[in-house]
């Protein structure tokens, strides 16, 4: 890219700064999951019932549905695993899982992800 002189500092060229704005780069969802802010607590507000998980009759459904991946299972092994720092407390996960195993509370007050307003 290249910068010219400008009364206020150095400036995009004008061609390359229209190009830019015709053409806006594509965010992926980690992207977009990457400016998220935490404040994570120190115990999560997520426990999973291993024994109801266990017969699940969604096929694990969790693994899949949860946008920031929270949910993950060792290859060979049968546990979940929760990352519960990365949640975005949308709720999708105590929806999905129609077998209850999930137990999925509103993190302590002040804690969790901070959304911005505006």
């Amino acid at each position: 890219m290249g910068y010219e002189q400008g009364k206020e500092g150095f400036d995009l060229k004008k061609e390359e700064a229209e190009q830019a704005l015709k053409e806006p780069k594509e965010l992926k969802i980690e992207d977009k999951l990457f400016t998220v802010k935490y404040n994570p607590s120190k115990d999560s507000h997520i426990k999973i019932n291993h024994e109801v998980c266990k017969k699940c009759k969604t096929q694990k459904i969790c693994l899949s549905i949860c946008p920031a991946k929270v949910y993950t299972e060792e290859e060979g092994k049968e546990e979940i695993h929760i990352a519960f720092e990365n949640c975005l407390e949308c709720g999708t996960c105590r929806i999905a899982c129609t077998d209850n195993a999930i137990d999925w509370q509103c993190p302590q007050g002040g804690m969790g992800v901070c959304y911005r307003c505006g």
